[in-house]
């Protein structure tokens, strides 16, 4: 594949300071129908924000996440059923079972490109990072992480902002706080994911409902 940088991204190469990863591979799969692929990103933008690391000049960590509401898992089981060729009215079915495996967690898609592997280790019990959702109740950690893998074409498919190089986890948080308040509580906006560590700290925002 044939890539043209321009003076100011070439500099910017040169510099050794990105504001995102480098682009290897294809991009991920999108629909035909333009419509239909907008449609998709526009719901995925909602629920989705990204941050980034840095030391000095050099990356650390580059992060996105997506929150599992309702209604992005209808867009995204809406999307892999016009790829998969999938009967459409199999969708709020398949939602309902997936909210169900869900139980009474808040879930969060995270994916992170991190430039030295030995801190990639955000399912380990001895993580260098603390992860927290924020809320206007408080602040609480995952019940479960869990490691989904290398992001592949099938990933990238539905969390574009992932690529070559990028692990995928899936994060899920208490609903409840042992009080009994909910972790959510209704009229929230927004929510922010937290990763920090002494390499540093990303907050990413994303709409809660």
């Amino acid at each position: 594949m044939k890539t043209r940088l321009g003076l100011g991204a070439l500099l910017l190469a040169l510099s050794g300071c990105a504001s995102t990863p480098p682009a290897v591979g294809e991009s991920g799969p999108v629909l035909r129908d333009e419509r239909q692929e907008q449609a998709y990103l526009d719901v995925l933008q909602r629920y989705t924000d990204g941050g980034e690391i840095y030391k000095g000049f050099d990356s650390v960590l580059f992060a996105t996440t997506t929150l599992q509401t309702q209604a992005f898992r209808e867009a995204r089981l809406h999307r892999q059923a016009l790829f998969k060729a999938l009967p459409l009215e199999d969708v709020p079915a398949r939602v309902a079972e997936e909210l169900a495996a869900a139980g009474d967690t808040h879930e969060f898609f995270l994916g992170v490109h991190v430039y030295d592997y030995h801190y990639d280790d955000f399912d380990r019990p001895s993580s260098i990072w603390n992860v927290e959702l924020l809320t206007p109740t408080g602040a609480v950690h995952p019940v479960s992480v869990e490691r989904l893998g290398r992001a592949d074409m099938e990933m990238r498919a539905y969390y574009p902002a992932t690529g070559v190089f990028w692990v995928g986890y899936r994060l899920r948080f208490p609903s409840l706080l042992a009080d009994g308040k909910l972790v959510i509580p209704p009229g929230t906006e927004r929510v922010v994911l937290r990763l920090a560590s002494s390499l540093g700290k990303v907050e990413m925002r994303v709409h809660a409902r």
